[in-house]
């Protein structure tokens, strides 16, 4: 009797299942692009307020404009006392500064608390791991003190040096549980052939760890490139201005406030991140797969 009703249960199509479940899966499809498009609206009605006449922004909800308009590019682009572009210039080369710094030396840093062995590697990577839990508003005036005594206030050292000395503990913490996946084989059978621990890490692990590398890359990038508060203590004068320092001149309490320029040059400062995230998409979804299938 039950290898009856297992051989009719294999003989029902499967197009009864399909059907049974067909209108379930139409539901949950029909919520999830509604929910989609609720945590895209912000962003949609920037975009669509960007193109806008200026008094037509605050008027309306709707997605969209009755006229569109771009002047508002070109006079949030040249319309303060310094181009918009020198800011994105500024934002570029401290986020790819950055990028470097952290890949670098958060690289190596990972590689010795995951594969050498030396005196009290477990209390400085404890030490290391604490420092996750220290928020930077503590530590914010002893380095401004410290930046200060070395004239590097007013520049972009304080944002940049710091990353070339392995200073964020979560991608080190991320890059070392990534590295203790690697074979040590791997590293056993490049030493009898004479390598080095530098050519090890230089030949072999960092070929291997191409997608938690991206992964860091990323985060650095977008974190970077999203940076207020910190451009805000150390960049004084307005032709080192970030992006972010930027968007906020548009905006003054005391006088008249360009909404258009801000909103349209808000839009545009989302293009760097798109790209960046588009370009190592794919590496970033092979670290997910490729972490997945470890065991």
């Amino acid at each position: 009797m039950t290898e009856m009703t297992a051989s009719v249960t294999a003989a029902r199509p499967p197009s009864d299942i399909t059907k049974r479940s067909l209108p379930a899966s139409l539901i949950i499809h029909a919520l999830l692009i509604a929910a989609s498009l609720l945590m895209l609206y912000p962003l949609l009605w920037m975009v669509s307020a960007s193109v806008r006449p200026e008094n037509e922004i605050f008027s309306s909800t709707s997605l969209i404009p009755s006229s569109i308009d771009f002047s508002s590019y070109a006079r949030g682009w040249v319309g303060l006392d310094v181009s918009f572009g020198r800011f994105f210039w500024n934002s570029l080369v401290i986020s790819l500064l950055v990028v470097t710094g952290n890949v670098i030396a958060c690289s190596l840093t990972a590689f010795a608390f995951a594969r050498l062995r030396f005196a009290g590697r477990n209390f400085w990577f404890a030490i290391m791991l604490g420092t996750l839990m220290i928020p930077y508003h503590v530590t914010l005036i002893p380095q401004y003190v410290l930046f200060l005594d070395l004239g590097w206030v007013n520049t972009i050292l304080p944002l940049v040096v710091p990353k070339f000395l392995a200073s964020d503990a979560f991608f080190i913490f991320l890059m070392v549980q990534f590295f203790r996946g690697i074979p040590r084989e791997l590293d056993e059978a490049a030493m009898m052939d004479g390598c080095s621990a530098w050519r090890i890490y230089w030949k072999i692990m960092l070929p291997l760890s191409l997608p938690v590398l991206a992964t860091a890359a990323i985060f650095s990038f977008i974190w970077t490139w999203d940076d207020f508060f910190g451009p805000l203590i150390y960049l004084n004068d307005m032709n080192t201005y970030t992006i972010q320092l930027g968007l906020r001149t548009f905006v003054d309490s005391t006088s008249a406030s360009d909404w258009g320029g801000l909103f349209a040059m808000s839009t545009l400062t989302l293009v760097p991140v798109f790209f960046f995230f588009l370009f190592f998409q794919r590496l970033l979804i092979e670290g997910i797969a490729t972490t997945g299938m470890k065991r």
